[in-house]
């Protein structure tokens, strides 16, 4: 049975991992985890915030994900949407989920990512 998500991946291109670090721990709160080293050989970077973890894989023909993307709970969006534009990144507002606030972003190599806080009854969703 499926009890949880692990972690998200995504890719990047090689040497993108120096902007990737810049966005996913300052830009966005992140904590930077160690790869296995037999992974970390293979290049890219993971990440951590609470049980939120997104592992970045570098991947020779890299094409940025534009529609698919992982959706990041937040608390205080407003604020932490604040925090994103006051770092230079993208904000753009979408109301089409009912019961969230929501926001979309990407990251330094154009992967998609949604940001979203259940309002109201959905709270404890």
């Amino acid at each position: 049975m499926l009890v949880a998500v692990d972690h998200v991946q995504l890719a990047a291109p090689p040497g993108s991992e120096a902007a990737l670090r810049a966005y996913y721990a300052d830009v966005l709160g992140m904590t930077e985890i160690p790869k296995p080293p037999v992974l970390a050989a293979r290049g890219g970077c993971w990440f951590r915030a609470g049980a939120v973890e997104l592992h970045v894989g570098v991947e020779a023909d890299f094409r940025p994900a534009r529609k698919a993307h992982p959706g990041l709970r937040v608390r205080d969006i407003a604020a932490y949407a604040e925090r994103l534009a006051s770092r230079g990144a993208a904000v753009l507002w979408d109301d089409a989920l009912p019961g969230h606030r929501r926001f979309y972003s990407e990251d330094p190599v154009g992967n998609r990512l949604e940001f979203l806080e259940p309002t109201g009854a959905n709270r404890d969703c």
